[in-house]
């Protein structure tokens, strides 16, 4: 155990954290924007397995540069909320922690900025200066998600019903299913018929009301 907190709360990055797809930002410094938009649209919704579909959408990335990556964090928009709600969060003696489908590369600049506490997500493999299409290691899906989540609330003495798992896509139901209490943002319909609760207003700060206090 490393720590003792009295809450965990674990958010999705893409589309939760922040306002973007970073793979998609990184897609348009290859021309493939749109296309990978379209991909990225349908693994969110649940129409195709996310690892297949991560896979193949990664591909359309090589030979980007890896200069690509600070370009991504420069357009990155935090969502709205997010810094009241990591404030209160800590305020009140929890811990917050990101699990992402998207990239270290971009999250491991991003999440400290906002504040978050811990987080996990998938790495590009890179070779002389350039992106290769390939993901390095095992992929970061809807189960990976799930168990990172019991893996922090173990870590940091928080039982499960002292959770709060925050997503809008299909790869984030395992892990809200497993949570205390799974929350849809910014969801797709499939995620929200799901979710424990449904947050209406692009707002994380509208997440601070269902916390302890």
């Amino acid at each position: 155990m490393t720590s003792t907190a009295r809450f965990l709360v674990v958010l999705d990055a893409d589309s939760t954290l922040i306002r973007n797809e970073v793979i998609e930002l990184l897609a348009d410094e290859a021309g493939r924007g749109d296309e990978v938009a379209a991909a990225t649209e349908a693994a969110m919704r649940g129409e195709v397995d996310f690892a297949t579909s991560l896979r193949s959408r990664v591909k359309a990335l090589a030979g980007v540069s890896t200069d690509a990556f600070a370009r991504a964090v420069a357009r990155i928009e935090p969502t709205p909320g997010v810094h009241d709600l990591v404030a209160a969060v800590h305020e009140r003696g929890g811990v917050v922690g990101v699990v992402s489908g998207g990239f270290h590369e971009v999250l491991d600049t991003v999440a400290p900025g906002l504040g978050v506490d811990v987080w996990r997500a998938n790495r590009l493999v890179a070779a002389d200066g350039a992106l290769t299409g390939e993901v390095d290691g095992e992929i970061v899906d809807a189960t990976a998600k799930a168990e990172t989540l019991r893996r922090w609330a173990d870590e940091h003495g928080v039982p499960l019903r002292l959770t709060f798992a925050i997503g809008d896509g299909a790869n984030d139901l395992e892990m809200m299913k497993v949570a205390g209490l799974g929350l849809a943002f910014n969801a797709k319909p499939a995620v929200r018929e799901r979710a424990d609760l449904v947050v209406g207003d692009v707002d994380l700060a509208q997440v601070i009301a269902v916390l302890p206090r």
